[in-house]
Parts: structure tokens; sequence; C-alpha cells
């Protein structure tokens, strides 16, 4: 099928080994605790431009000199694209902040026309246009390199980016080129060429993280082992069983990518790397560092890519890109991550038994543990962070049943007039729709509202201290599953900002907690930066 999207070809080096080693190299050591927190900045610079609004941030130095720097110093730089846009922070070893920025995605639509191809995607996508989301991202990229202080761009020493987790593109592995070429009869001959050097341009429009494959659901329990993390509808592996079911013409030229390592590969030029988090939905296992045989014997496993650690230099920053934004000939491009574990990398959170809980629109926590956890029932997996795993799981309830309740003024203020050392009778299961997961497995689970209390500042007690036993049932889950029994919470997300709201917790999960210092992504995809220039500072 023909791509869906244009975007000018970058020559790049094709690594794809054919050797098994290469397939689950990873390195050795992990990524540095760092003492420093960041200092306080100024806000610069607050505009529109095209492709989307950008923030940035620059140290209150911004004078277009590369002053306050000792000679030798290095900085890092990380981008996260999220789910509605990317940001980057430039870090210091020491892990102080000099720089961050944020844009939204710009969109491009891309309308189907009419062919028997186009119609089958058409009918997959139950729509006649689509967001060409290839571009709004590449698009992104570049402009956020752009919008790295120009004094600055010399002294960055590598690269890392984040994406969301089991995003997933389907690109060209080798280049097609049409050529044209007159017969002696006068005819004109279009002839389909495959040139040896690779394009990395999308087949398929890209898997979205939250995109649900029911159909090749059940192709994917056949082969894999029960309650894995693929035994899911948005998993990885079952976007690429659904694209191998629908596709003919491109399965041999094929290469499956994540959101990040497509990205990556846009700044390294080196196709076919990824991470172990981010390959983990596809069915890469992290303990034994390989594919599994019973992934491994799919005729579809041709597509995947080699894995290794997160935080590995790849390779330098391609020439080009080097010249056009003025960054060090020597900076080197490192694999990332997933957006949630850098999230979770950004709260140096670096001991076993040490979790962080993100109060957003839900409940999600992760715990860093010794030990292993995968049950797919209550949407339980583990990455793996060097020697050790983080294991993770969401619930659906959160901040969006509060917002549907109460307004950002009221939750301020009722929060005021709560006390939180005393606890609250009122014992309710609040839900957004119907279903749960995570801590209890039950799809039919039905909201718990009531009863509702005359005074709404009973009643928003009684909704946060509900939430808080859940989140305590959420870690005595773990543990019951064989998790390390948790220490100390950090948190993120809105929530954090509710003081009343922590000390609940601290009473009802009887721990310390505390709102991260840092929580932004592009923050631990900075760390991962770092981490992969360690070999070159030496």
């Amino acid at each position: 099928m023909a791509a869906l999207v244009h975007h000018p070809a970058f020559s790049s080096l094709f690594l794809y080994p054919s050797s098994a080693k290469y397939w689950h190299c990873c390195i050795e050591g992990g990524p540095r605790r760092l003492a420093a927190r960041t200092k306080p900045r100024n806000s610069v610079i607050s505009r529109t431009q095209a492709g989307g609004v950008i923030m940035a941030f620059a140290s209150a130095n911004d004078n277009g000199k590369e002053s306050g720097f000792q000679k030798g110093e290095r900085l890092y730089l990380g981008m996260d694209f999220g789910t509605s846009g990317a940001r980057y922070a430039l870090i210091d070893k020491q892990g102080t902040i000099h720089s961050e920025a944020k844009r939204e995605y710009p969109r491009f639509m891309v309308t189907l026309l009419s062919s028997p191809e186009m119609d089958i995607l058409k009918t997959f996508l139950k729509r006649e246009e689509s967001v060409d989301w290839a571009r709004s991202w590449r698009e992104t990229l570049f402009s956020l390199l752009n919008d790295v202080p120009v004094h600055v761009r010399s002294l960055v020493a590598s690269i890392s980016i984040d994406g969301t987790s089991a995003t997933t593109m389907i690109v060209d592995r080798w280049m097609s080129i049409l050529r044209l070429f007159t017969c002696p009869s006068g005819l004109y001959l279009f002839i389909l060429i495959l040139d040896n050097s690779s394009t990395g341009e999308p087949l398929w429009r890209p898997f979205l993280y939250n995109e649900s494959c029911p159909d090749a659901l059940p192709m994917v329990k056949a082969i894999a082992p029960e309650n894995h993390t693929v035994c899911s509808e948005t998993s990885t592996l079952c976007k690429l069983v659904s694209w191998w079911n629908i596709e003919d013409s491109n399965k041999e030229s094929a290469l499956l990518l994540h959101q990040a390592d497509w990205l990556l590969w846009l700044l390294h030029g080196k196709l076919g790397v990824s991470d172990y988090n981010n390959a983990l939905k596809v069915g890469y296992d992290p303990e034994l560092e390989a594919y599994p045989p019973w992934l491994i014997s799919q005729p579809y496993s041709q597509l995947l890519p080699c894995v290794t650690a997160p935080g590995t230099s790849i390779g330098y920053l391609k020439e080009e890109i080097s010249k056009q934004f003025g960054f060090p000939n020597d900076c080197s491009v490192c694999t990332g991550t997933t957006d949630s574990i850098a999230a979770f990398l950004a709260a140096r959170a670096t001991q076993p038994g040490k979790a962080v809980t993100s109060l957003g629109s839900t409940l999600a926590i992760k715990l860093l543990s010794t030990n292993r956890i995968e049950d797919a029932r209550f949407g339980v997996y583990s990455h793996r962070l060097d020697d050790k795993w983080l294991v993770g799981g969401a619930s659906n309830t959160g901040g969006a049943v509060l917002k549907q309740l109460f307004t950002d003024e009221q939750l301020e203020k009722l929060s005021e007039q709560i006390n939180p050392m005393q606890a609250s009778p009122l014992d309710y299961y609040p839900l957004k729709a119907v279903g749960e997961r995570f801590p209890v497995a039950d799809p039919k689970m039905v909201p718990r509202l009531h009863p509702r209390p005359e005074s709404d500042v009973e009643f928003l007690h009684g909704m946060l201290e509900s939430i808080a036993r859940i989140e305590g049932k959420a870690y005595s889950l773990l543990k019951d599953l064989g998790a390390t029994q948790v220490e100390e919470v950090f948190t993120a997300g809105g929530g954090a900002k509710n003081e009343k709201w922590t000390k609940i917790r601290e009473r009802v999960l009887g721990l310390p907690v505390s709102s991260a210092t840092q929580t932004e992504a592009a923050y631990g995809a900075a760390l991962l930066a770092l981490k992969g220039a360690q070999p070159n500072m030496s």
C-alpha cells in the first residue's frame, strides 16, 4: 500500500543485525541518583507559532552568551511525546534544568482517496480522513530542537526521547523507487525498484496508544501464555497482528517501530532499534533479554526491531541535523522509553519499595520492586529498570470523577475545611463510568457515590478518603502478587497539590507521602540521555 504521509526522506544506515546477540543487547549499570534540585527559572517566552503553542523557559542568564557554564560542562536533552503534545527538558549532570519548552501537535489531515486499498483503510478507520500523526510528530520534533536556546546547543552531549506506550508504526525497511522507462515501441513503462537504503517511511498510518484491535486478540491469546501483557486489545502485538491480517503487498519490506523509536531514527539514522520498555507490549521478554520462542515462530516476527536497554547510545546525531541546528558533532542519540516510565524516572524513586502514585484523571501507581509481576486480569505488568522491576497498574477512579462533581474552585475551598486526621465513615467507589480493572477486576462494576450527605465538605471528604482506600488496596494487591512491600510514596499529577488529600492518604496508607519534585516525563528522558552519555564522558 502506498504510504499515507509525505515527509523528506533522510538518508540512513540500516541497522537490522542478523546475529542473535544483537537482538537482546543491553548495557550494565543504571541511571545515577542526582543530588542537585532544579533551580528557579524565569519564564521568558510565551507565544504562538505555526505548528502549535509553545511555552519556553530558560535560565535567567539567557543573554545569547554561554555564560554561567564551566569550561567543558555538557548538557543533556530529553524530549517527551505525550498524548496531546510534546516538551523538552535540558539538564546538566547535577540534574538542574537549564531550559524547557512545550508544543501542541499541529493537525495535518489526510483525505483517503477511493481505491480498493484505501477502501479497506476507510472501513478500518470508519471515516473518510485521518490525522497525519507521523507528520505532526516529525514537525514537532524539529520545532522543539529549534526551540532549544542557540547559545546552549553546542553544549548538548546527548539526546533521548520517550513516547506513548503501544503507539505503533509500520514503516518501510527498504527504499522503493518508481522509475519511468521509455520502451522501443514508444510506450511508457513504470518499474518499481527496491533499493538497499532504508527510508523509515510509514507504510500505514500509526496505531495510537489507546487504539483497540479486538479482531487480533483471539489470535494473540492462542499463542501467548495466559495473562500475558500482550493479551490486551490495545497491545502492540495485537496491532501488529491486525495490520498483518489486512496488508498484503508490503509484508516483505515492513518493519515495526514504536513512536519513540521512529522519532529517534529521524535523529540518528539507524533503522530498526528499540528499547525493552517500549518493546514489552509486543512480547519482548526483558528478563530473558530476548523475544520468546512463541513469538519468534510467527511469520510476522520478521518485522520486530532490535532491542537494547533504555539510555543506550545508538550513534551520533546525523551530520545534516547537527549543522542545521548547531549541535556538536559528538552529540549522541540514546534509546528512549515510554512516557510513564520517563515520568517515574523523573521522580527519582530509585530504591525498591519506593512508589509513585499519579493522581490525574485516573489513579495510576508504579512501584519499584526486586520481583517481576505480570497479571493481565488486573492490567498489572512490569517494566525492567536495569536490575529492578517497575510494577504498575491503573484504576479508573481518580480526578475525572471529582471534576464531574466539583469545580476547581469548589475543590480548593471545600478541601480547606476538611480535617484530614479524622476518618470519614462514607464508603464510596468513585468511577466515571461502569467498569474497573485494578485493584478489582470487574468490567461490570458500577460507580458507588451514595449516600450523599447534605454537607459538601463531608461528601468531598468521603470521596478523597475512598480514593485513598482504593490506592491502599492497589498497593496491597501488588504485595499479594509478589511485589516488594511499598515503603514510601511520591505523588505526581494534579492531586499532588491538595495538601489535605496528601495527609488523608498518609493516614490511610500508613506511609510517608510527598509530592515528587520533578514529574515531567521530559525530565526523565533527559536523565536517560545523561545515562547514555556516561561512557562518552569517560
